[in-house]
């Protein structure tokens, strides 16, 4: 069943091996693998070949996949040679594909340079420490919630608690939200986390505080009990670093290609070839 499977990726893998000819990274450490009527397939193509596979394929062992591997590469050398011995490459349709194949690789390395550029540990660091400027200035609490379908009944608890009942029991008995048997417990959070209505009298009340009035938001009506504050704690330079990286690859893609069309003369159509409004 792998074996099926890996053959449909036999097109990604075609161009895996157009972008690494033969010999190009041969060495001690990249041992062949497999002749195919005299053409070398290298280890490294397989490592390649791997990365263009569906992401499932990408998370196991090369061993574990790599006698389908093998047989995918060398089915496609021997199906691509029959190919050219049949002059397939010198028709119209195959040019037109290769001219799209082509396009294709040229906007990935273009973009991957561009991102490459732009991917300094300098860069990293600068972000990072924007980041924690911004996460060391707020604040998360650390609230309780008993949360009751109408604002008669929620009324009611809160005169119950100013004259003493205890939140986490009530909580417990009255509350319908799922921290309900917790005593309401919502553990800490910070701005952004909660409903705008739930996060602007949460942060609003002081530790140890309840509110004197139910609050209403999309789930019902709420009773809110702050039990702590604190200053939030930033994430490490380690643990968020990959993120950092994903996000400055992505908007150094999306600059370049914004410069592009900026600079292009774009003309659009519609479906009958009709000039669309710019």
């Amino acid at each position: 069943m792998m074996m099926q499977r890996l053959t449909l990726g036999a097109a990604a893998l075609a161009v895996t091996l157009v972008m690494t000819p033969d010999g190009v990274r041969a060495s001690d450490d990249d041992p062949v693998v497999a002749i195919v009527n005299g053409t070398k397939v290298h280890k490294s193509m397989l490592i390649d070949a791997q990365q263009l596979l569906p992401q499932q394929y990408q998370q196991i062992p090369l061993m574990q996949i790599y006698p389908a591997l093998v047989d995918t590469v060398i089915d496609m050398k021997l199906s691509a040679a029959d190919a050219r011995k049949k002059q397939l490459h010198e028709t119209e349709d195959f040019k037109v594909l290769m001219s799209r194949i082509e396009d294709q690789m040229l906007q990935r390395s273009v973009l991957q340079a561009e991102m490459d550029n732009a991917l300094t540990e300098e860069a990293i660091k600068m972000r990072y420490d924007a980041m924690i400027s911004d996460v060391g200035s707020s604040t998360e609490v650390h609230a309780r919630h008993i949360l009751v379908k109408t604002e008669d009944e929620a009324k009611a608890i809160i005169k119950n608690l100013h004259d003493g009942a205890d939140f986490e029991a009530t909580a417990k008995e009255k509350s319908t939200g799922p921290s309900g048997p917790n005593g309401g417990d919502l553990g800490f959070f910070g701005k952004g986390q909660m409903v705008p209505e739930f996060e602007k009298v949460a942060f609003a009340l002081e530790k140890g505080k309840i509110t004197d009035t139910p609050v209403k938001t999309q789930f019902g009506w709420h009773i809110i009990k702050v039990d702590d504050r604190r200053k939030s704690e930033p994430p490490s330079f380690d643990s968020i670093k990959q993120k950092l990286r994903t996000e400055i690859s992505q908007e150094a893609g999306a600059k370049y290609m914004s410069g592009l069309r900026k600079e292009a003369k774009i003309e659009r159509f519609d479906l009958d070839g009709k000039p669309l409004p710019n």
